[in-house]
């Protein structure tokens, strides 16, 4: 059985890195355990991702859309509260995701947003 995975957010000047809070070693983002994918749309909503509930260290809410017109693999990206949609998982990623997912708001960049995709069983600390 594989060993839980558990994550560190190390802040940055944009946002979070990644460290093994078990080893204490730098997690990629390329890590095969993870997912960090930008959010793709958010061009069709600006004002949510000036909202604070989307800045670097918050959890975010990932809804599978079934019945969505354009892609019925569409997984949207939501604030906790799962009041305002930034945007959705890019669509190479989402038919992957099987819905049990976790999300954190990583690293913002001119336009966008990070988003880091862990298993449900994943711990992920934030710094106090």
């Amino acid at each position: 059985m594989a060993e839980r995975l558990r994550l560190w957010l190390e802040r940055g000047d944009r946002g979070y890195h990644l460290r093994d809070a078990a080893t204490g070693r730098p997690v990629r983002w390329e890590d095969p355990r993870i997912r960090v994918v930008p959010a793709a749309g958010v061009s069709y909503r600006p004002e949510a991702l000036a909202d604070p509930s989307f800045d670097p260290g918050r959890r975010l809410a990932l809804l599978h859309e079934p019945d969505n017109p354009h892609d019925p693999d569409a997984v949207a990206i939501y604030n906790d509260e799962r009041t305002l949609q930034l945007g959705y998982v890019p669509a190479a990623v989402a038919p992957e995701l099987t819905g049990d997912e976790q999300a954190v708001s990583l690293w913002r960049v001119e336009g966008g947003l990070r988003v880091l995709i862990a298993p449900a069983d994943a711990w992920i600390g934030t710094p106090r």
